[in-house]
């Protein structure tokens, strides 16, 4: 008889805060967040799911990219992730952790705001896997501003460069690669539907992606490729303490959520398990809310 499944309080299952003070520059890395953040390292278990297939994941270092990255080579694909230069401490260990799957990994570093890389970065992963068949847009910049007076042109430009014009240039790069079965994952936020006031530009491209991702979800259908985006709360990743959020709202991240915590990214890596799974095959120009009882509109 199999063991049977312990139940656990959802409250309780991860650290709530407050956390410490832990401000680090962007774009930071995750062997500085106390607590760490569980990304699936030991606790994600897979079941073949996704066998042979090719994904490529963007952002794949930390956070809710790390976590899909673990998840999928648990699942049995082989992986490429994609990240900046400066987060090669926390790549490696996503790579290490792919290979001890037996899978195939590439490591792609490079910077997707600037468009000849986000192109390039396509055809190196369709090289190093021997194809594609799961696309995960999942790089994001996030990092507050106050008022709408301290941001500047060059915060909009990056975080839209970031965030927006890579998913178009990615996916336009992707889209011939893609055979009918494939499928592309944004990932949104509920700062899409419920933007905060100090995220100005990262809201706005949240919002972006949203319209995107459905818009490209009725063109691609034609080709069999199904388009879905996954729009998380808040979630304990890099992200927050290394410029997203003030080191005040970093002590008490969460603590507004109906789970009186943050999500840990492992808890969102199923969501991008299903969209890329043929058991999603009826699932497309969908927006996943996983937003610890928020919902989105």
């Amino acid at each position: 008889m199999a063991d049977r499944l312990i139940l656990q309080d959802p409250r309780k299952q991860y650290p709530k805060p407050p956390f410490p003070k832990q401000p680090q520059s962007a774009p930071g890395l995750v062997a500085r967040m106390d607590p760490a953040p569980d990304h699936g390292e030991t606790s994600y278990k897979g079941s073949g799911r996704l066998a042979g297939r090719k994904a490529l994941i963007t952002g794949g270092d930390s956070g809710i990219g790390r976590a899909a990255a673990i998840a999928y080579a648990r699942e049995g694909a082989d992986v490429a992730i994609s990240y900046l230069p400066a987060e090669e401490k926390d790549a490696v260990e996503v790579i290490a952790l792919i290979e001890a799957e037996g899978r195939k990994a590439a490591a792609l570093p490079g910077d997707v705001s600037e468009e000849a890389w986000s192109r390039e970065l396509v055809a190196k992963a369709v090289t190093a896997l021997g194809g594609l068949d799961i696309l995960v847009i999942n790089a994001g910049r996030q990092q507050y501003r106050d008022s709408i007076a301290e941001v500047s042109s060059e915060d909009f430009d990056k975080t839209l460069k970031t965030n927006l014009y890579a998913l178009h240039w990615i996916a336009q790069a992707a889209v011939p690669h893609l055979p009918p079965g494939a499928s592309v994952i944004t990932t949104a936020s509920i700062q899409a539907y419920e933007p905060s006031a100090i995220l100005l530009d990262y809201a706005t491209t949240k919002a972006g992606i949203v319209a995107y991702t459905k818009a490209l979800a009725k063109q691609l259908i034609d080709k069999g490729i199904r388009v879905n985006a996954v729009a998380p709360g808040p979630f304990w990743t890099v992200l927050q303490p290394s410029g997203g959020q003030p080191d005040e709202k970093v002590e008490q991240f969460g603590e507004h959520s109906a789970f009186g915590r943050p999500g840990q990214p492992v808890e969102i890596a199923p969501v991008y398990v299903l969209l890329a799974s043929q058991e999603g095959s009826y699932i497309t120009g969908e927006v996943y809310g996983v937003t610890g009882g928020a919902g989105i509109a």
